[in-house]
């Protein structure tokens, strides 16, 4: 054994661990991270790079992993992703808020089993945007990365402000829609003026996605999903397969997804940061204020479990239909989703920065 080999020699395989669960890269630092913010929260507040980094980083992180994933859309593939966009936000978001709105005309706003009309609208019309990429960087291509964007829609307290807005609720804050896509179209034009930028930023999944899941868990109080208790649990348990089967048919029978189609699971998810938007709403429109407190609860433990449920659910659809596949950003297969395959551990070494781990400088797959 040489000296270099005795000194990178794997004590404890953590990468390998966690990618071997799916959206493991973001879901163990996301309990982690929950875990650290209940107990332990001041030690994550003592200050400058420790806190800017486990506790304050998780925007500015998860806004250069969308300028990152930005780079990888060209001109050429920018309709197949608007497609893939408009099919995600129209199945995760729309068609379940509409559903929502339905019922509280039906039931009024107290909702049903204990479950407000402001709760599970929350619940339901966004998604965790990081856990997408997250899940789509190992088994998706550019158009399912690229499909982000319809986070920058139906993240934070946007769409809900629109529906309950049909009865005259709220100003729409249309300031907030541009400031989440700027990041991705500034990475599409960089991208497409400089490829080199995408080998350059081709890595930035895999650094940042812990570090950000991580400081967001740090935001998931473990009390509030408890007080949340069966309730929280139950609408995590429906949104998780009821939004992501009506994404998955949007996959299957629009985009023609085929065995990928089972990726549209992995959008069935509640964003953590949806946590905050019961109290927004409840600040704009009084009526709301008694269900802020409860509802908050039950999106925090939607948010938690559908981060679990989720891509599990993701993985089983895709591995029954074939298409569990480590793919490349032009879809291109690079790994088997089976046991002891690449797909279950890191990529290859990537020593030539072609992004096909062959090491050959040439960025196509090398075969046996």
């Amino acid at each position: 054994m040489t000296r270099n080999d005795a000194t990178d020699r794997t004590i404890v395989p953590i990468f390998d661990f966690m990618n071997r669960i799916p959206g493991g890269l973001m879901l163990i630092p996301l309990v982690l991270g929950s875990i650290v913010g209940t107990f332990a929260m001041p030690a994550l507040e003592i200050g400058s790079f420790t806190t800017a980094l486990f506790k304050d980083g998780a925007l500015a992180l998860i806004a250069l992993l969308i300028f990152a994933t930005g780079t990888h859309v060209t001109a050429r593939t920018s309709g197949p992703v608007l497609a893939h966009a408009a099919v995600i936000l129209t199945a995760k978001s729309l068609i379940p808020a509409t559903a929502v709105v339905l019922l509280g005309l039906a039931v009024g706003i107290d909702g049903i089993a204990g479950v407000s009309i402001l709760a599970l609208l929350v619940a339901v019309d966004n998604s965790n945007g990081g856990l997408w990429l997250a899940f789509t960087g190992r088994y998706g291509d550019k158009r399912d990365r690229g499909a982000y964007v319809s986070s920058a829609v139906n993240d934070g307290p946007f769409l809900s402000m629109v529906f309950l807005g049909v009865s005259g609720l709220a100003a729409i804050p249309g300031t907030l829609l541009l400031a989440a896509i700027v990041p991705f179209v500034l990475g599409m034009l960089v991208g497409n003026l400089d490829p080199k930028w995408r080998d350059v930023m081709r890595s930035t999944p895999s650094i940042v996605i812990p570090f950000f899941a991580f400081a967001l868990g740090t935001g998931i109080d473990l009390g509030n999903v408890v007080r949340g208790g069966a309730s929280g649990l139950l609408v995590g348990a429906i949104v998780a397969p009821f939004t992501g089967a009506l994404v998955y048919f949007g996959y299957r029978h629009v985009l023609r997804r085929g065995a990928k189609s089972g990726i549209g699971f992995a959008a069935g998810t509640t964003a953590g940061n949806a946590i905050a938007t019961p109290a927004i709403v409840g600040a704009a429109d009084p009526q709301f204020a008694p269900y802020v407190e409860t509802a908050t609860a039950q999106v925090a433990a939607s948010a938690l479990i559908t981060a679990i449920l989720a891509p599990l659910i993701a993985s089983w659809v895709l591995k029954r239909q074939g298409g569990l596949t480590v793919v490349d950003e032009e879809g291109r297969e690079i790994g088997e989703g089976k046991e002891g395959s690449p797909a279950d551990g890191p990529a290859a070494p990537d020593s030539d920065g072609d992004g096909d781990g062959d090491g050959d400088g040439d960025d196509r797959d090398v075969r046996l």
